[in-house]
């Protein structure tokens, strides 16, 4: 059994669905296993990771607005030391969650036809966000 473990860097440009499956892929690819299991983790409290449809991108915003009546800004939260948009980001962290566990299978990720792996930025603002990587297998 093997292990490897990295960091994926990503640039957002803002609120919003960003898709890294094929950043992912090609980290995994790079380590050489074809069995195991992919753990990817967000290291942050207002982002988030998820896997979703990729190929109708209405799925997507439906998403975005279905996360933004759930935890609308102005709606009175007393953390609020980033801005409006703050403790929103956490709430919307919180709801999609910030770990991933993906199987490895004939040197691919196992993911379903229409899925991909997306980072979900939850601030308005362009952020660097950090993504930590760890694969398990052979």
């Amino acid at each position: 059994m093997r292990q490897a473990a990295g960091i994926l860097r990503v640039r957002t440009p803002g609120a919003g669905l960003h898709e890294i499956t094929a950043e992912v892929a090609g980290w995994v690819r790079e380590q050489g296993m074809t069995t195991g299991l992919l753990t990817a983790f967000c290291r942050h409290t207002s982002a988030s990771l998820l896997i979703q449809e990729n190929a109708d991108p209405d799925v997507r915003r439906d998403l975005e607005d279905w996360v933004a009546r759930i935890a609308p800004e102005g709606a009175g939260y007393r953390h609020q030391d980033e801005g409006p948009d703050d403790m929103p980001a956490h709430l919307r962290a919180a709801l999609t969650g910030v770990q991933l566990s993906i199987p490895l299978i004939d040197g691919r990720l196992a993911l379903g036809t229409w899925q991909g792996v997306y980072l979900f930025e939850h601030r308005r603002q362009a952020h660097r966000r950090e993504v930590a990587l760890h694969l398990m297998g052979e």
